[in-house]
């Protein structure tokens, strides 16, 4: 049965991020051949139009208020409610990013739907919608359908291949009052300039305790930066002084879902396993051959960090030079 499909288009630095094509792939298949409705916020609205047609959004409601160019929950919601009361969607997408984790509940609640948040596939069987989600800090995984109602879910970014369809979108210049706003922006400080966003890169490299200090995490950086990927890092690393929180990966932390994940020096509590267990390649180097990383890794090198890490930076070169 085809359905109508709205998808919230989400930005960063002016540029839209990799999950929203991820969620408007995921939004072809839950449509069945119906209309995919893409949202895009902010004064840079417009210019994301042809990317998200190249990604199967037939219109795109461009709503193009400066009060949107910075995410406040306020905004956001009063925005995205007046387009779903416009679009009358059957089915609502988002990613689940921080803003998602933010906005979805909020608006789930203000409209009395179920949420089903986290989802990492998504799949039409015999005319139902089936989405997939981690549970017990990625140890099983349920199905989960919807009943009656809009179906709401949000993304999980890395999951769900973004596809690419060809096409033009319509495009709808949509208008929205936003009002009494609790919360105003003034400035944003970034304690990170640049890289690779952690939440949607294909590489991570993580460091814990055993990178020993700040400096300690010079030659993840390095090798990051070869294979082009992020730099991530546990809780003891983070509370240890060594970097900030904004890379910590874990239960209390971001989860990522890469096609390569390197732990040096992590020695694999469950917190930590909690948000990187589902990568698809992971590697793990440490100098205690007992460390419970091991029992997760795909590939072990026991071994000291500082020597192993440059000598995979160098080698990385290497290759990828010849390719």
């Amino acid at each position: 049965m085809m359905k109508k499909v709205l998808v919230l288009a989400e930005a960063k630095d002016r540029s839209l991020r990799n999950v929203s094509f991820e969620a408007l792939t995921a939004a072809q298949r839950v449509s069945e051949g119906g209309e995919i409705v893409a949202a895009a916020f902010g004064s840079d609205a417009v210019n994301y139009v042809g990317e998200l047609s190249k990604y199967g959004a037939n219109k795109v409601y461009v709503v193009s208020n400066k009060e949107l160019d910075t995410y406040t929950t306020d905004a956001y919601f009063q925005a995205l409610r007046q387009v779903i009361d416009a679009v009358q969607p059957e089915v609502i997408l988002m990613p689940h990013t921080a803003i998602g984790k933010d906005l979805a509940p909020r608006i789930a609640a203000r409209l009395g739907l179920g949420l089903v948040s986290d989802v990492i596939d998504i799949q039409v069987e015999d005319g139902e919608v089936i989405f997939t989600r981690p549970i017990y800090a990625g140890k099983a995984f349920e199905k989960k359908k919807v009943v009656s109602g809009i179906l709401f879910a949000t993304v999980r970014p890395n999951n769900i291949p973004a596809e690419e369809t060809g096409g033009t979108a319509e495009v709808v210049d949509f208008n929205v009052e936003i009002k009494d706003l609790r919360t105003i922006v003034k400035e944003v400080v970034r304690k990170t300039v640049g890289g690779v966003d952690l939440a949607e890169a294909k590489v991570v490299v993580s460091g814990g305790r055993g990178v020993k200090s700040s400096e300690g995490f010079k030659p993840l950086q390095e090798l990051a930066e070869v294979l082009g990927g992020a730099v991530g890092a546990s809780r003891g690393a983070c509370d240890a002084g060594y970097c900030d929180y904004s890379l910590q990966i874990g239960q209390t932390g971001k989860v990522v879902t890469p096609d390569l994940y390197i732990a040096a020096g992590i020695s694999g509590a469950i917190q930590h396993l909690a948000g990187m267990s589902n990568s698809k390649v992971i590697v793990a180097i440490n100098k205690d051959p007992e460390a419970p990383i091991f029992q997760v890794a795909d590939y072990g090198i026991v071994g000291d960090l500082f020597e192993v890490v440059p000598l995979l930076t160098e080698e990385f070169k290497k290759v990828l030079v010849q390719n």
